[in-house]
């Protein structure tokens, strides 16, 4: 990097944090910090739903599996991701907005008290919490590797500085600033890619042009959509997690949907999501392809080639313009988590905990909301220190291991919670599909994944929780159906549209019960 690429990464830092001081003229309670208010349009939340899902992760990890595999990496990946969150369009987003405009909660598992208990609520709570912890280490491990590539900076210093940027914005601004912030992230990104990838077409005329290049040896088997590890389990696997993980199932994609104004629109900026999931990594997977033909990776996992192509292939400038787009990725993942995280601790655990949370008004609830943003990112960019220790193994790891392997666990009674088909599955059938998988997961990756001969292949380390889980929750639900009343209004008010639907009703303080307290039912 030269000054000029130094200037368009300040001037991008710089951005961010005004678009986080504009954006806090519009947060003046927590169903603004949360949720938007209900007040984001479709197009806008849609965008922000689609970038939220990204980290520089792609341009590490998965930038490893296109140099080592080749298009597996989009046929495994963007692809179930984008028929996930269009099959999620109709299930999962109408439901979800009406969590907000019909039930008036500000985070995604505010409902869960009375749709189940409130010990069910809390487990998914503090379980989701710490998963994200990791999560978003992970991602700020990934961004700080590609830093240190292009400027010799420590690990631990990329990750205070995204840390920190990061930070500033999200945190004064809310989910209008994260929103509004992936906007211009979206549109850097997608400069930045169409650079990348005309850049490669150039070289490709030495190796047979567009068509030609697959017969090279470099390229051997790249062009094959199902390689090594992943295989058509894992790909099954792959879209089943992803239908739950990116419709709600991590929160931070729940909360798109929440600030769109009716079920209506939340459907509408879920498809413009699986279009562009569909399409856009299409575009930045290409260069990661033709990776091998244009340089040697230094890492036996392929994980620097990317970056080591776009410094050899850049103008300064337009290498900036790049290193911006992977910041871009990452920190409209983390600021987005870090606000679901907020909104999960302040209207969730907080209350359970203390008895001066649950009396919160407006302006302290804002307050709480900001400080646990705080925190959130410090925990995470703690954990990020140690990622690549031999409790995380690798970026990589964490991310399709851990968190596709533990996430199945906690959506699955948030998100099968909504639908009428599960109306007969109550806290047992939630509480024991949790801790079942949660053991499942435990078993399979370390234990049984010991003991046999090679290990256990990927595909069924991230796939058995999440089918140990399902399984339970809706076997148990049938052998021991607990379908309340009070339990069935809540299903009938997220499946049905009403007059206030369109209505983004203030949220009112966090009134939540203390353990042991009587469940309050919901009234029509």
């Amino acid at each position: 990097m030269n000054s000029l690429d130094w200037a368009v990464l300040i001037g991008y830092f710089a951005v961010m944090v005004g678009i986080g001081v504009w954006s806090h003229k519009r947060v003046d309670n927590v169903s603004d910090f949360f949720t938007a208010g209900g007040k984001m349009p479709w197009w806008l939340s849609g965008i922000s739903h689609h970038m939220s899902g990204y980290s520089a992760v792609m341009f590490t990890g998965y930038a490893g599996i296109a140099y080592t595999y080749g298009v597996t990496s989009f046929v495994t990946w963007s692809f179930p991701i984008a028929l996930g969150i269009a099959i999620g369009s109709k299930l999962f987003a109408p439901r979800i907005n009406r969590l907000r405009s019909r039930l008036h909660v500000a985070s995604p598992l505010e409902y869960l008290k009375n749709r189940y208990d409130l010990k069910t609520q809390q487990a998914l709570a503090w379980s989701g919490m710490l998963l994200k912890i990791v999560d978003v280490g992970a991602k700020w491990a990934a961004i700080a590797t590609l830093l240190s590539v292009f400027t010799g900076v420590s690990l631990n210093q990329g990750i205070l500085i995204t840390g920190v940027v990061t930070a500033i914005y999200c945190t004064i601004g809310g989910l209008w600033a994260d929103a509004l912030t992936e906007l211009g992230q979206f549109i850097i990104q997608l400069l930045a890619g169409l650079a990348m990838f005309f850049a490669v077409l150039v070289e490709l005329g030495d190796h047979g042009g567009f068509f030609g290049v697959w017969d090279q040896p470099e390229l051997q088997g790249h062009e094959k959509p199902l390689v090594g590890p992943y295989g058509t389990v894992f790909l099954l696997a792959f879209l089943f997690i992803k239908l739950f993980e990116y419709n709600g199932g991590m929160l931070n994609q729940a909360q798109r949907y929440m600030a769109t104004p009716n079920a209506r629109e939340a459907a509408r900026s879920a498809r413009l999501s699986a279009i562009l999931w569909l399409v856009w990594p299409l575009v930045l997977f290409f260069p990661m392809w033709m990776s091998p033909l244009l340089v040697e990776s230094q890492k036996a996992d392929g994980s620097d080639s990317y970056a080591l192509m776009t410094e050899q292939l850049l103008p300064h400038g337009l290498l900036g313009l790049v290193i911006v787009g992977f910041f871009s990725h990452t920190m409209a993942m983390c600021s987005s988590d870090a606000n679901a995280i907020a909104a999960v601790f302040t209207r969730d655990v907080a209350p359970v905990l203390s008895a001066k949370a649950r009396g919160w008004g407006e302006r302290s609830g804002l307050i709480a909301a900001r400080v646990t943003t705080v925190v959130f990112l410090g925990l995470s960019m703690a954990v990020a220190t140690q990622v690549n220790s031999p409790a995380f193994k690798d970026i990589i790891t964490v991310v399709i291991k851990w968190v596709a392997g533990l996430m199945g666990p906690i959506a699955i009674p948030m998100m099968l919670g909504l639908l009428r088909p599960f109306r007969r599955s109550g806290p047992t059938a939630a509480m024991t599909s949790w801790a079942a998988g949660l053991l499942a997961f435990w078993l399979v990756n370390y234990p049984i994944h010991w003991a046999v001969d090679g290990g256990v292949p990927l595909e069924y380390q991230v796939s058995i929780p999440l089918a140990v889980s399902l399984i339970l929750y809706v076997l148990i639900g049938w052998v021991k159906p607990e379908d309340t009343p009070e339990r069935l209004a809540i299903i009938e008010r997220v499946n049905t549209d009403g007059d206030d639907d369109a209505a983004a009703a203030a949220v009112p303080a966090p009134a939540q019960e203390a353990p042991g307290a009587a469940r309050t039912p919901v009234k029509d």
